[in-house]
């Protein structure tokens, strides 16, 4: 949202603006913002995910509450919206922590030693 709202604004409203008028706010802002989200959003769907140890299940190894970033290229790449394979690059090990996302609640996610 906040580069459609800057190229927007530097397609459309730009041009009529005299060049002494102070650019509109929100769009000063979404031009800000829009690389940090960018940035963001390639880290969390190409290279890495945070994910908080919600039990203590995995004590001593893992607390709980702790945060841990899973690495999400180690076994390839996904696009993220369509959940497409680009980039194969391996399959899991022993004594690796997994994630995963349980399959009767997409929305869970689920760790394993």
């Amino acid at each position: 949202m906040t580069g459609v709202i800057g190229l927007a604004d530097r397609l459309l409203s730009a041009p009529r603006r005299s060049s002494e008028a102070e650019e509109p706010l929100l769009s000063d802002y979404s031009r800000s913002f829009f690389p940090v989200i960018l940035i963001i959003f390639l880290l969390r769907s190409l290279l890495v995910d945070p994910f908080r140890i919600p039990f203590c299940s995995m004590v001593p190894t893992l607390l709980a509450g702790v945060f841990i970033l899973g690495n999400r290229y180690v076994y390839g790449s996904r696009l993220p919206l369509i959940n497409k394979n680009i980039i194969g690059m391996g399959n899991p090990q022993c004594s690796g922590v997994m994630v995963f996302r349980y399959p009767l609640d997409p929305s869970l996610d689920y760790m394993q030693i």
